[in-house]
């Protein structure tokens, strides 16, 4: 035999082996893989930050990209500016702050929660979160939100002691 062959045979195309494979995701699955690609996003500031602009009237925001089964908007928040509170429908999110602070209000079943997030800080949420986000720094804010899936409607809630969270225009409960 010639020393320049292998004893080792492969039977049938190689190149065929692919499908043998488990298959490649083609987005996050999880809670944590979407967190990830929100900081994967977050580090790349030369790709969002030429693209911030500021509204005096309004939140500005942007989407930034999409993927199979999901979106990431880019938002920036003038001092004083806020979401109002909302919920994101069927899809859950990541919220990252950028640059700047924003204040998160929060209506969960053991009553209202509140925290300040810096730049770096994320805060992950499943469908039917209530919450507000508002800037009530002196210094414009920017922000960064994953919906999966990709958002398809924002419920509004009252914000009146009275009807303190219920969707805006339902009647009161008993």
């Amino acid at each position: 035999m010639d020393s320049a062959y292998s004893d080792v045979a492969i039977a049938g195309d190689p190149l065929a082996l692919p499908h043998l494979l488990p298959p490649v995701p083609q987005h996050p699955g999880t809670v944590a893989e979407f967190a990830g690609l929100a900081r994967t996003v977050a580090a790349d500031r030369a790709r969002w930050a030429p693209l911030v602009r500021y509204d005096a009237t309004t939140r500005w925001y942007a989407r930034l990209q999409t993927g199979p089964g999901y979106e990431v908007w880019l938002l920036s928040w003038l001092p004083g500016q806020g979401s109002g509170l909302h919920d994101h429908g069927r899809s859950s999110g990541v919220l990252t702050v950028l640059d700047g602070s924003l204040r998160e209000r929060a209506l969960t079943a053991r009553g209202e929660t509140g925290r300040t997030l810096s730049p770096g800080r994320q805060r992950a949420f499943a469908p039917g979160y209530v919450h507000e986000v508002v800037n009530d720094s002196l210094e414009p804010a920017v922000s960064l939100h994953v919906y999966f899936p990709g958002l398809t409607e924002m419920t509004p809630y009252a914000c009146t002691p009275a009807a303190h969270g219920r969707p805006a225009g339902a009647p009161a409960g008993h």
